[in-house]
């Protein structure tokens, strides 16, 4: 399958909300299989649809060593969330070459359409709750840079601005 582009911040569709995903088809299949391919050439551990300008909610995680043991889902939502936090440093191919560490729950318990098309609730936890978690930000059209302080924010921003 091919590696898809990754839109370049700040397009507008990476601040603008996903639509939610009918039905699981082949084309939902296909557009998955992408982005899998494009998450594993970055590398990464994740990949949200609207990242490669597909609007659509629909989102492939795999935090798994080795690889290969990606997890798609269309229409992910967190259903619980632990108090414990976990501080990781987070970027995204939307804006190459800066990132932040950013706290998020340790686990979460998330509720999706898997690739057969049928309700999965799965709880994830360490860097696979921390990809989820990021993922679904992407589908609801929030960056990671969005949970920093404004100071840190702009600080960001302005050091991306200087590599591009």
């Amino acid at each position: 399958m091919p590696v898809r582009r990754c839109l370049p911040w700040p397009d507008k569709r990476l601040r603008t909300a996903a639509a939610p995903v009918a039905v699981i088809d082949d084309e939902v299949r296909g557009i998955w299989s992408d982005m899998i391919d494009t998450m594993e050439a970055m590398p990464g551990v994740g990949l949200a649809a609207p990242q490669v300008g597909v609007m659509l909610q629909l989102a492939v995680v795999d935090a798994s060593e080795p690889r290969g043991q990606a997890v798609r889902m269309a229409n992910p939502e967190v259903l619980h969330a632990s108090m414990k936090l976990r501080s990781h440093v987070e970027a995204s191919p939307n804006l190459p070459g800066v990132s932040a560490r950013i706290e998020r729950p340790r686990a979460v318990t998330v509720r999706f359409l898997n690739a057969a098309g049928e309700t999965e609730e799965r709880d994830f936890v360490g860097l696979w709750a921390t990809s989820v978690q990021h993922q679904i930000d992407h589908l609801a059209g929030r960056m990671y840079f969005d949970r920093l302080s404004k100071v840190k924010r702009d600080m960001l921003l302005r050091r991306a601005r200087k590599r591009a």
